[in-house]
């Protein structure tokens, strides 16, 4: 799989697709992630403890039957799992620590091999949020901004892990975004209702940080969901248990649909709730509908958000579709909507639907470039 086709990358680390092997506390290492996720974009392995105090406790975990890593040498454990990963997927090591010291200790390691270090504020058994591990991180945020800033200053590509639903998530997002960090990695969990695709959505509208979906994916058509949500990767860990071969199911999937629309995470409509990047599928903004709230969002007027698409557009080729419902391409919608004038069009000039889109993928690009409230203090 090219990297070039999805062209998916944050500081030194680079993605040859958006499908990730998710960790599991003892389970998820290296020779796992070789056995079942060869053809991963990214493979994160751990959790790993780095502490007495996360070690103490993943001892009482195994004690009463859980899975844990345990090593009297946690450092030398992360740096030879990551150089065992032979698939040529990018490596992230998942770790816990109830201290920041193994947290910038591990950090330079991981740097120096090239991976990404993924602080773990998501584990949630009792045990752990009492000795301030996991998911204890979410209800300090002072502490975990501290962290973030502190460990980003090694210079290593930084996810977070966090659980959704937990505290304010667009707070949350906007927290580690300003911290510094590169990547959320969100468990959309919703208890007792599956996935909370909402969640993804939100994420994604608070922050334009590069955005891992996880939970319950155990088909492309989730993963989809998850793309249109605003997911830039999709992550899987017990499916991969059910059905070993998921992994390579879902790369062979969203692959194929890579290269049939060129923009494999197009969000949905903002008619249908998509996120800001759906503003590039919206009609010109002369009657009442929900692309109003959404551009006031970012700071736009009708007339800025308006002069600022037909800004992009002039010189490439959403400038033509004098036929269209609005004259320009600008304003058209998603190539997977039915839409013959559209098409019409596309074929009169000679535009691929992949063209189209990924032009599209150029211009809501600008539109957030170009707004007056960033992202991540939009309201």
């Amino acid at each position: 799989m090219s990297d070039c086709l999805f062209d998916l990358h944050i500081g030194y680390v680079r993605f040859r697709n958006p499908i990730a092997l998710a960790p599991m506390a003892g389970t998820v290492d290296s020779a796992f992630a070789n056995q079942y996720a060869n053809n991963a974009g990214l493979v994160i392995l751990g959790a790993f403890n780095l502490d007495k105090a996360s070690i103490d406790v993943a001892s009482a975990l195994v004690a009463r039957g859980r899975k844990e890593f345990i090593s009297d040498e946690p450092m030398k454990l992360i740096k030879e799992e990551i150089r065992a990963v032979t698939s040529g997927s990018a490596v992230a090591v998942n770790v816990r620590s109830a201290t920041l010291e193994p947290l910038i200790e591990a950090a330079k390691i991981v740097k120096e091999e090239g991976a990404i270090l993924e602080l773990n504020a998501h584990c949630r058994q009792p045990e752990m949020l009492e000795a301030g591990l996991g998911e204890a991180l979410l209800h300090d945020l002072p502490r975990l901004s501290k962290w973030i800033r502190a460990i980003k200053e090694t210079g290593v590509v930084l996810s977070v892990k966090v659980r959704a639903n937990v505290v304010d998530d667009i707070e949350l997002a906007r927290l580690i975004d300003k911290s510094g960090a590169d990547i959320i990695h969100v468990d959309a969990g919703l208890e007792g209702f599956g996935t909370d695709l909402d969640a993804i959505l939100n994420y994604k509208d608070a922050t334009r940080l590069f955005l891992i979906g996880n939970n319950s994916v155990k088909d492309f058509e989730a993963a989809k969901e998850m793309f249109t949500r605003g997911a830039d990767m999709v992550s899987v860990a017990r499916g991969v248990l059910e059905n070993s071969g998921l992994i390579q199911e879902l790369v062979e999937s969203v692959t194929s649909y890579q290269r049939s629309i060129g923009w494999y995470n197009a969000p949905k409509h903002v008619c249908s709730e998509g996120d800001f990047r759906g503003l590039a599928f919206c009609c010109l903004p002369v009657k009442p509908c929900p692309v109003h709230e959404k551009f006031r969002k970012l700071g736009y007027t009708a007339e800025e958000f308006a002069r600022t698409k037909l800004d992009f557009a002039k010189g490439t080729m959403l400038e033509y579709g004098g036929d269209t419902c609005f004259g320009s391409l600008a304003w058209c919608c998603k190539i997977t909507k039915p839409c013959w004038i559209r098409d019409g069009v596309l074929n009169t000039i000679g535009l691929s639907d992949v063209e189209y889109m990924k032009l599209k993928q150029q211009l809501a690009k600008y539109v957030l470039d170009h707004a007056r409230i960033p992202v991540n203090e939009s309201h």
